[in-house]
């Protein structure tokens, strides 16, 4: 298993988690202290989750960042203050190399999946790399994206269901692809806050359905995802982006306690 998504003390499955978007120091901080406490008593080895900057935003007037260098410094100082990991998203083959001297894990949005020059960018700057399965993609479909990071010699490298267009306005997830994308030895993680997005919304918002994140997360660890990821805030109802698919902090750590026990569960059949 990738070094930072697996201790060789636990065989707890490993969490991604984090406010959709770096909005300040004093939240991204206070969000990643409150998951360490959480997880470090759970044994659940965590990555600490925030996108310096959104790119990929429906309206023009949609919050994007606090500045790119500014947002990255954050996510250092989250990692030199808990001394766990850090993931964000890239968007351009610029963005890699600038990313890369931030942060851990680099994670390739949906969208981007198929982007070549992309994959081998991000391939290049030594990261893990996290490519998260289009939601036009198949599972199997996935195999390639992957190839491509390989191919470019980083073997580093997993894949993050986030549930895969139905209709206009919603999404659904085919626990199917765990295990079919588990065959291309790499984890498999299930982003149980994305996969409940409603896209594509008159208002320019993307909408979502957070009382189901329960149901997703146990679900995907029912079906042998090696990870989870999740998207929380103090108060979604404010958040600058994805706040209406996003857990509130304070259910985590029952939700993960359900998590770890169901785990435990799974690996017992083994």
């Amino acid at each position: 298993m990738l070094q930072y998504l697996k201790t060789s003390d636990t065989d707890n499955f490993f969490l991604l988690a984090g406010p959709c978007v770096i909005e300040s120091e004093e939240m991204a901080l206070d969000i990643a202290g409150f998951v360490c406490e959480i997880t470090a008593r759970l044994n659940i080895p965590y990555v600490f989750k925030g996108s310096y900057k959104k790119a990929n935003r429906s309206r023009i007037d949609s919050f994007t960042g606090i500045g790119d260098e500014k947002a990255l410094k954050i996510l250092r100082k989250v990692r030199e203050t808990f001394n766990v990991p850090v993931v964000t998203d890239i968007h351009t083959e610029q963005e890699a190399a600038i990313a890369a001297e931030y942060v851990d894990i680099i994670q390739i949005p949906a969208f981007l999946c198929r982007q070549t020059d992309l994959l081998v960018a991000a391939a290049k700057t030594g990261k893990m790399v996290n490519i998260k399965k289009g939601q036009f993609l198949s599972p199997e479909a996935m195999r390639h994206a992957v190839d491509k990071v390989r191919d470019a010699g980083n073997c580093q490298v997993a894949v993050t269901d986030r549930g895969t267009s139905f209709g206009y306005q919603d999404l659904v997830v085919d626990y199917r692809g765990i295990p079919t994308m588990k065959q291309f030895g790499v984890p498999v993680i299930l982003d149980a806050t994305h996969s409940l997005q409603q896209p594509n919304q008159m208002s320019g918002v993307t909408g979502g359905r957070p009382e189901l994140i329960d149901t997703i997360a146990s679900a995907g660890i029912a079906a042998g995802a090696d990870g989870l990821f999740i998207e929380t805030h103090r108060n979604p109802s404010v958040a600058k982006s994805d706040g209406a698919n996003m857990l509130r902090l304070d259910c985590l750590p029952v939700l993960l306690e359900k998590l770890t026990a169901l785990r435990q569960v799974v690996t017992s059949f083994k």
